[in-house]
């Protein structure tokens, strides 16, 4: 995989009809700056309005993925999408002149070709990967659908479909290079069954369809006067079953191109996540409904693995405080200085660092031959810590005290050890209000939580401070 983001070199335009609504479509996939990430813009609507490529966007699932923003909406994103994950493009604009994705043939291919034919250009700047760290798995017992997402250090789809059917029985494709989708998986068409063609024509789902961009699986003996009624509907002078149990208006290009089908349409709805994933995904009997659910679930533990991540900590960056600036500011002295450094401080977050060292005097009776860092010197670590957010409300923080109320919550994860490195985070849970501070606080070494819990402090001003400043985030 990729480890850095990609767009391309220059503009190609490619142009087709909707499959679902007919309408013939201009579509121009355009360079992007870094961090731009895959945005669809609609240039036929006032405002030229630009819709994000994000599963919270998902409005419509008939037969295809639907997304709709600012008014806007892209009806039947998942080839495109599949090509862009299958060429490890991270940065595009995609201009459309109306309302859906050309359905060309029924695959990713030609837009493969027509990116390939531009080039793909390297840019400066390291992809963003969500890692699954911990299995995600969704069901639906209704459908017989499973999905999974297993940890690994790579991207990978395993699919299996199963339709009851004497045609289309049980088949499997996986996928186990992303850099082979193109020679794979892109030429694989979509299909559907022979029952659902009329069905779909007359609920208008297939308006741009003319049996040359799908599979049509025959499924129940036909008799001739339907097969001619096919043939009239979709203008075509004689279409007949094949042995295989499929209409001839195509010819396979894989014994198992149905399931290599469904494994593209997981690829490129999972991209709605909003960002390239490291795992193994398995997926058993798949549709868009399940996959954009399933997308869904995993955007969800994306961000609250976010919210839980580990700050980043690099030791040679200068700090925002130093150890002397931050007991000018705090009324400590030693034994009790608990944070060395701040090393990020915003109106709502604070970063500090806690170097733990074996010369430390409690080590001695905590534990004699067992040295463990106690869980009350981590809450008074994050205490300190949260101070500094607290001080850094108001305008003269010489002149304030900050006093803990309460400490709720809290747990201890993990043992701390001479020779660790904690990092302490604070975040505000509301605005501070009256001079009550609320936070949320977390002790981290090695990336792991070893502590963390939510506290409450008031601010208050000094009896002998001078006449106060009022200030913005105090009520």
């Amino acid at each position: 995989m990729n480890t850095k983001q990609h767009t391309i070199n220059e503009p190609i335009t490619v142009s087709g009809v909707g499959l679902h609504t007919g309408v013939n479509v201009n579509m121009t996939f355009v360079p992007a700056e870094i961090n731009h990430g895959i945005k669809f813009q609609r240039i036929d609507l006032p405002g030229k309005p630009v819709v994000h490529a994000d599963v919270d966007n998902v409005v419509d699932l008939s037969r295809g993925t639907s997304i709709e923003e600012n008014g806007a909406r892209v009806n039947t994103v998942e080839h495109a999408l599949a090509a862009l994950v299958g060429l490890q493009i991270d940065n595009i604009l995609i201009q459309l002149d109306g309302p859906e994705i050309p359905i060309m043939d029924g695959s990713s291919i030609e837009f493969i070709k027509a990116l390939q034919s531009v080039g793909m250009c390297e840019q400066n700047a390291l992809r963003d990967f969500y890692e699954i760290r911990e299995g995600i798995h969704y069901r639906d017992n209704e459908r017989n659908v499973e999905l999974a997402a297993l940890p690994l250090d790579d991207y990978r789809l395993t699919v299996m479909v199963d339709y009851n059917s004497p045609v289309l029985g049980s088949q499997h494709a996986g996928l186990f290079d992303i850099a082979k989708f193109a020679d794979e998986i892109a030429n694989c068409r979509t299909f559907c069954f022979l029952h659902e063609l009329e069905t779909l024509f007359k609920a208008n789902l297939i308006q741009g369809g003319d049996l040359n961009n799908a599979i049509v699986v025959v499924d129940r003996i036909v008799k001739d006067e339907e097969i001619q009624y096919l043939a009239d509907l979709f203008n075509m002078e004689k279409v007949e079953v094949k042995s295989e149990g499929i209409l001839n208006n195509v010819q396979l290009r894989y014994k198992n191109e149905p399931a290599r089908h469904k494994l593209l349409d997981v690829v490129g709805d999972l991209e709605l996540i909003g960002k390239p994933i490291k795992a193994h995904i398995l997926a058993a009997r798949p549709g868009h409904a399940a996959n954009i659910a399933f997308a869904k679930l995993i955007k969800q533990k994306m961000i609250e693995s976010q919210k839980n991540a580990a700050p980043v900590y690099n030791p040679s960056k200068p700090p925002v405080y130093t150890a002397e600036q931050i007991y000018s500011m705090l009324p400590h002295d030693a034994p009790f200085k608990m944070i060395d450094k701040i090393i990020h401080l915003d109106e709502t977050t604070v970063i500090g660092v806690k170097n733990v060292s074996i010369n430390e005097p409690f080590f001695k009776g905590h534990f004699p031959g067992n040295p463990v860092f106690p869980g009350v010197f981590q809450i008074e670590g994050l205490a300190q810590t949260g101070g500094i957010l607290a001080l850094n409300s108001v305008k003269d923080p010489d002149n304030y005290w900050t006093y803990f109320l309460g400490v709720e919550n809290c747990r201890f994860r993990k043992m701390v050890v001479p020779g660790d490195t904690i990092i302490y985070k604070c975040e505000l849970l509301a605005p501070i209000k009256r001079g009550i501070v609320k936070m949320q606080g977390a002790a981290y070494v090695a990336g792991q939580v070893v502590c963390d819990a939510q506290m409450t402090a008031s601010i208050v001003r000094k009896a002998n401070a001078p006449s106060p400043h009022a200030v913005s985030s105090v009520n």
